[in-house]
This record gives structure tokens, sequence and C-alpha cells, in this order.
């Protein structure tokens, strides 16, 4: 039986159901997949019918169809000095600093791992051996080293591994996790993972029928990003090739990596929103932030 490129919904469903450790009911796939019962119910009937599901288990047929859209990598971003959330970054790389008790970046691959992705790559540069320590736990894990970490930003970082971005996510890797079901096994297109705002101060992106038109510092009705980025094989390919242009043609090591997608060569790509919420994930960017959230930090 030939395989047929699944629709968007079709994808919600059965990635849903292909996701879920326990059955599912009709109402969990309404919630999680924002549908109408309706519509739910037609497109069930059709997956059983394609032998895609099967008394509502995914079948071999099922899981085929999802394999083009399955992640098979991660790379997390680890090689910033992280200043402003000193004292403790003085001498420990901010993805290695423990809230409550668990290193930041831990609950980021524990979450890829729950996903079934465990190809993971880790770029460093500030104080790199420490990230050693992560062996006794993930033998698996792979690093890459920013020698000029302290003289750019963060896309040389993204440029040493530009070959590793289809089907890959990217993480910033100083990010308090808190919800690990915001990591997916499947992603039918690019995507950054926001959260919808009325006002923000931070980066943000504008978005039309759910794909990012603009990036900027601040805006109206908007969505905050979250740095947390998912890129399909076609995209990735794509990416590659524009990381390695733009930084060629001029000095644009001060930039960040994810201003080649959105701003220099946006029309290159069509990335949509992925929505998280504030409880779901937190960028925590100064040591009083980090006190607010472990207690362990304040000076008694």
């Amino acid at each position: 039986m030939s395989i047929k490129k699944l629709s968007k919904k079709k994808f919600e469903i059965l990635s849903t159901i292909a996701e879920s450790t326990m059955p599912i009911t009709n109402e969990t796939l309404a919630e999680k997949t924002r549908l109408d019962s309706n519509t739910i119910n037609i497109i069930l009937d059709e997956l059983h019918h394609e032998k895609y599901l099967e008394i509502g288990q995914i079948t071999e047929l099922g899981l085929q169809a999802l394999a083009p859209f399955k992640v098979k990598r991660a790379i997390f971003i680890a090689a910033g000095m992280g200043k402003r959330m000193h004292p403790i970054t003085i001498n420990t790389p901010k993805p290695l600093v423990r809230i409550n008790g668990v290193r930041i970046i831990d609950r980021l691959i524990d979450a890829c791992y729950r996903s079934g992705i465990d190809d993971i790559y880790i770029v460093r540069g500030f104080l790199a051996e420490q990230f050693d320590q992560l062996l006794y736990k993930y033998p698996k894990v792979k690093f890459v080293d920013n020698p000029i970490y302290n003289r750019s930003n963060n896309i040389e970082s993204i440029n040493l591994v530009r070959d590793l971005l289809p089907n890959a996510y990217v993480f910033e890797a100083d990010l308090f996790l808190r919800n690990p079901q915001i990591i997916h096994k499947y992603h039918y297109s690019s995507d950054f993972l926001a959260i919808k705002k009325t006002k923000s101060e931070d980066w943000c992106f504008m978005v039309k029928d759910g794909i990012i038109k603009e990036e900027k510092i601040g805006g109206i009705d908007c969505w905050q990003m979250v740095g947390i980025s998912y890129w399909n094989e076609k995209d990735g390919l794509k990416l590659s090739g524009d990381i390695t242009n733009i930084l060629a043609s001029t000095n644009k090591s001060d930039l960040y990596w994810e201003n080649v997608p959105l701003i220099y060569a946006k029309d290159h790509y069509s990335v949509s929103v992925q929505e998280c919420h504030e409880d779901d994930i937190v960028e925590i960017d100064t040591y009083d932030e980090l006190k607010n959230i472990d207690s362990a930090y304040a000076i008694k």
C-alpha cells in the first residue's frame, strides 16, 4: 500500500496518537489539536480506512506516514558566558547551573530523550571542559567547540553545525524547561516555539495565519520568542547555505543566528509558530531571576 503525504489535520491527529503513551480520547485530541469533534471523527474514520490506525492504535503504515516528519537530532547552543547571571556564572557555564538540584540543560536533554531524540550535539565555548561532566549521564552526547565564542554572537556557533540542521531542533541551552511535553517527536513544518502576548519588550514575532512575518524587539499583540526551533529537511538545507552566504558576504559575526531565516533571508522560508505558555518554559537572564525561581541562591 502506497504512503501518501499527510494533510496537516491528519498529521496533527496521527502524531498526537503516536506520541501518547496511553490510549487517547477524542476529548484529549480536541484539546491538543484544537480541532472540533466532528472534524476529528471524520479524520479518524479516514485514518482507519487508510490503515494508519487500527482500533484507535497507530499501525506500522501510520508510523511510515509519520517518518518524513520525525525529528532526527537536537543541537544545543551553549557557548556563551552568561555574564548577566554573575556571580553564579563566573565559574560555571549557564547551562550547567543547577535549579532545584538539576542542571538547566539536563531538563532539555531529558525532554529530547523522552521524545526519542537521542542524537544530541552541544556547541560549547566558555569553560568548555566543564561540559564533559554530562558524559556520565549522557554518554552519547557529542561536543562541538567554538573557539571564538567570546568574539562573536551565536551565529558562529550555529555555523559550526550548519550541516546538521535538516530535521533538527535547535535549543538555547540555558532555558529552564518546566513542561517536557512541549518537545515533540514529529513536526509538520519548520517552527519556533513562542508565547502569545498582548505586549512584549522582548524579542517577538508578528504572525499572520500562523506564519512568522517579522522578528523584532518589542511588540503589541505578538508572539514572544522562546529559544527553541525546529527545521525540516528542506529548510535545514537552505538555512545551512544561507548562513554560509551571509557570513561570507560581510562581517556578520555579531548576528543572532535566527536573524538569517527571519530577517536577512526571510523570503526563503515560511516558518510557523508552535504555541507554548508561560508555565512551560522560562528564560532566566539574571541572578535575581534565578533567585526568584530557586530560593537556595538567595543571600541570607
